[in-house]
């Protein structure tokens, strides 16, 4: 590619945006162009707006540094310098759809890292190796907006990231009914041990809207675009727990499953094994290889070893073993700011540029 597409971030001095901006360095498609935040950071240079609040193992890029960081409420003014955003604004889920809509109809596409329009029936909510199709729906999204090319396409939960890939491989086994308990990664919550010590050898039985969103983001990521709608699959209908835990990036996740074709281990494994979306197809730049790995040790998938799989953006599984009162169970780990958020969120923005959805503005 001779030229970059030119991105801005939208709450780019958080923990998820702070992500971004890290992943996209070096990006081969993609180059950070603008940053936008609230009015308190406006007016500073990124490296003065994030001040010691870089969360980030590695250091801040360079070419970020200096970039000045604008007012995200100034809609046109920021739409004006970008081919596309990334969204990763701290508002209220009001707050957030009204604007992500805002900049969608400058013709700005969105691709959006918050849970506000993940349930906006022509809002794609997209896992890329698993529900790719799923963009068409734009299509009838942008017709609404009245758009040529602006429009939103989200990612989904980092939570569910763990075991729906797992679910997704299975299908041909009819997997009905799902119990999922996950331990999740303070990071979620966008803190470091550092600002969260309360977290420090604790573990918190309770995260706010998790748990819905465990049970039912995954049938709109498993359901099928038909008629110009997105069908939410009926099952494998799930019951979830989430209990925040003392990690600081990797959401482990503990599933049991019930299947009406009963499957062998090594049927389950090799399916894991063998799964591959249209990201892999494509080689897009962000695509794990192997997208789920299966490990065989009794003690895997860890987060110490595991979470970095594919450079984080792998899901692992292991512990797959048969259970007397349901079919089988397995433990599966992703990393949840990476697959689970910004990493996801730049995947997807990939696929989408392959499939014409995202473009240089003219």
């Amino acid at each position: 590619m001779s030229e970059k597409l030119r991105v801005g971030i939208l709450g780019g001095t958080g923990m998820v945006g702070q992500r971004f901006i890290s992943l996209l360095e070096n990006h081969p498609w993609f180059e950070v162009v603008t940053i936008a935040a609230s009015e308190r950071s406006a007016g500073k240079t990124y490296e003065e707006a994030v001040g010691g609040r870089w969360k980030m193992d590695t250091p801040m890029p360079e070419a970020v540094k200096n970039i000045v960081v604008m007012n995200v409420n100034e809609v046109e003014k920021v739409a004006a310098g970008v081919d596309f955003v990334f969204s990763a604004v701290d508002m209220t889920k009001d707050e957030i759809r009204a604007i992500e809509e805002a900049y969608a109809k400058t013709e700005t596409p969105v691709v959006s890292n918050n849970s506000a329009h993940r349930w906006t029936p022509d809002v794609p909510m997209m896992i890329p190796e698993i529900n790719a199709d799923h963009a068409k729906i734009i299509e009838k999204q942008k017709e609404r907006l009245g758009t040529q090319r602006g429009f939103i396409a989200v990612k989904p939960n980092c939570s569910i990231q763990s075991y729906t890939p797992a679910l997704a491989a299975w299908k041909e086994f009819e997997p009905y009914e799902v119990v999922a308990t996950t331990y999740q990664a303070i990071s979620g919550a966008g803190k470091t041990f550092k600002d969260w010590p309360e977290m420090v050898e604790n573990i918190i039985p309770y995260i706010g809207g998790e748990e819905e969103k465990s049970e039912k983001e995954p049938l709109r990521v498993l359901g099928t675009l038909e008629d110009g709608e997105i069908r939410l699959a009926k099952e494998p209908v799930i019951t979830c727990q989430c209990i925040r835990v003392p990690v600081l990036n990797g959401h482990t996740a503990a599933v049991f499953v019930r299947f009406r074709r009963k499957p062998t281990k090594e049927q389950l494994i090799e399916k894991l094994r063998s799964f591959r979306g249209l990201p892999q197809e494509l080689e897009l730049p962000s695509a794990p290889k192997q997208f789920i790995q299966y490990l065989e040790e009794d003690n895997r998938p860890q987060v110490k070893l595991d979470v970095d799989y594919e450079n984080g953006m792998g899901v692992s599984i292991g512990r797959l073993r048969e259970d007397h009162v349901y079919d089988w169970k397995f433990v599966g780990l992703s990393h949840n700011t990476v697959r689970g958020a910004a990493g996801g969120a730049v995947l997807c923005a990939e696929l989408l540029k392959a499939q014409g959805y995202i473009a240089a503005k003219q």
